[in-house]
């Protein structure tokens, strides 16, 4: 169990500082979504000018109609990050550090006008069957503009039936479903004491199917890891001490890429004209 998990975990949230509550223009969003990239480079920079820039990513394209509709009325954000110890923040060296905090840091640079909350509900060692009879408790009840469920790790290290991890999978999205919710599923990460490529890949392989069978985007954490290793075979410090868990850099560039994921998702939609010559 992480040393700072009791006095931390599930204590409220601090929501990011609040601005002036503004009607947000749809040109603006679009001028974000335009320079995303730039962007995340410089409020990455700005929030943590300490650390070492992240390694070239992978685009992941996600599609967030409810984050979109809520950014266009102005609401407040609320995400739910769920998950297991790479949620919760194994190896980060304080609460601060995780996926979770440095998300919100992020999305509430990028969406100044709007109160974001991004919520860590990451319990250590848990498979989706542990992860399932706390939707309720956990989700259900803090009405999550976005839910992040990261899944797949401790299923491929303990070699859990792909069947049953199937069906649970299958199970929990469509409980997910009824919360009105974006969804996006997270799978595992690429780490020396993770199982071969050809074990793990099965549940990679069943995130992915499921993913698609429910209609929900994919953010693979698998596959950006491996453009981070193919753009910069020397960033070998995503990974921590214990073989397994992020370090403070990997859950920063996690966020980083999570952060410009979601922003571009949620970017109104720009409607395509058609100009006829006479």
């Amino acid at each position: 169990m992480i040393a700072w998990r009791k006095s931390w975990l599930r204590a409220s949230p601090v929501p990011c500082a609040e601005t002036r509550r503004g009607v947000i223009a749809t040109s603006r969003l679009a001028s974000r979504a335009a320079f995303g990239g730039f962007a995340l480079l410089l409020l990455t920079a700005n929030a943590f000018a300490a650390e070492p820039a992240c390694p070239p990513g992978l685009p992941m394209h996600l599609n967030l109609p409810v984050t979109r509709a809520a950014i266009a009325r102005d609401l407040p954000i609320t995400v739910v990050a769920l998950g297991s110890s790479s949620t919760e923040g194994a190896g980060a060296s304080a609460p601060d550090r995780t996926y979770p905090a440095r998300l919100q840091t992020l999305l509430g640079a990028s969406w100044p006008d709007l109160n974001v909350t991004v919520l860590n509900r990451g319990i250590g060692g848990q498979l989706v069957d542990s992860v399932l009879p706390r939707i309720d408790a956990d989700v259900v009840v803090a009405h999550p503009t976005l839910v992040i469920w990261q899944v797949g790790t401790n299923e491929a290290l303990r070699a859990m039936d792909p069947g049953q991890f199937d069906s649970m999978v299958d199970e929990g999205l469509r409980r997910l479903a009824t919360v009105g919710s974006d969804i996006v599923l997270m799978d595992y990460q690429i780490a020396p004491h993770m199982p071969p490529e050809a074990q793990r890949d099965v549940y990679r392989d069943i995130i992915a199917k499921e993913a698609k069978a429910h209609g929900v985007p994919l953010f693979s954490r698998a596959a950006l890891m491996q453009a981070w290793a193919a753009a910069d075979p020397t960033a070998t410090d995503m990974i921590g001490a214990d073989g397994l868990h992020h370090s403070d850099r990997g859950y920063a560039c996690l966020a980083a890429s999570l952060d410009l994921a979601i922003v571009s998702g949620a970017a109104p939609k720009v409607a395509a004209v058609s100009v006829t010559s006479k």
